[in-house]
């Protein structure tokens, strides 16, 4: 179990005053990160213009590690930050600093291909769960074991139905016997719902401004380690 910091992901500049968006920026905020008890990071790196980049891993994988020395750093493989599938894979294919893990979204088209890249790369598989439908997609690929977790990942706002699609993606992986790490998120009303949900299921989590910019009571957390920190209270309670 770890609580694993998401620090930007796609939120905009006026999201959150602390957002950080260049890789300096995001090697210091990683630090604080790790320093709040975050057991693992993931990142959106930026180019120049502030833009989501896969062009600019190697830069940010690198500031990050050389902040963050011996913590896995994992990036994501969206198919939205390049909107390109020829230019998704190139970059991939060109990464010099290899990130940890990457995730991959399985209700995108060319998942599979990601995947097979990134394994060809070495680098490890973080498979992005959102839906029953995305659980159903997984377990059909013959290589779905060689991943290194499975990300839950719930948008829904609803709790009650957030709630129905976690357990029934579970249930999509007991049946067909799934045994990898699963790590439980929810994004802005339902963050701490999970966090508190993966606790009890002894599973992993994570939280950051990618997911959402409140603690658990509403208020508007100062800056990411705030928001770990409060995330690895609940995660060391009885």
């Amino acid at each position: 179990m770890i609580v694993q910091a998401c620090i930007n992901g796609a939120r905009p500049r006026d999201f959150h005053p602390r957002l950080p968006l260049d890789a300096q920026a995001m090697a210091s905020d990683a630090a604080a990160c790790v320093a709040a008890g975050a057991g693992e990071l993931h990142i959106h790196p930026r180019g120049a213009d502030g833009r989501e980049s896969l062009a600019a891993v190697d830069a940010t994988v690198l500031a990050v590690r050389r902040a963050c020395p011996g913590t896995l750093v994992g990036v994501s493989t969206g198919a939205w930050i390049e909107d390109d599938v020829a230019r998704t894979r190139a970059a991939i294919a060109g990464w010099r600093e290899l990130p940890d893990y990457a995730s991959v979204n399985l209700s995108e088209p060319d998942a599979p291909a990601v995947m097979e890249l990134l394994r060809q790369r070495g680098v490890g598989i973080e498979a992005g769960l959102a839906t029953i439908a995305d659980a159903e997609r997984f377990v059909s690929l013959a290589d779905h074991s060689q991943v290194l977790r499975i990300l839950i990942e719930i948008d829904i706002q609803d709790l009650s139905a957030a709630l129905d699609e976690a357990h029934g993606i579970a249930a999509v992986l007991e049946r067909a016997e799934v045994r990898r790490p699963i790590l439980l998120h929810g994004v802005d009303a339902t963050v701490w719902p999970f966090v508190q949900l993966a606790h009890q299921k002894r599973w992993s989590t994570r939280v950051g401004l990618e997911d959402g910019k409140t603690l658990a009571d509403g208020t508007v957390a100062k800056d990411n380690a705030e928001i770990v920190a409060a995330a690895v209270a609940i995660f060391r309670s009885a």
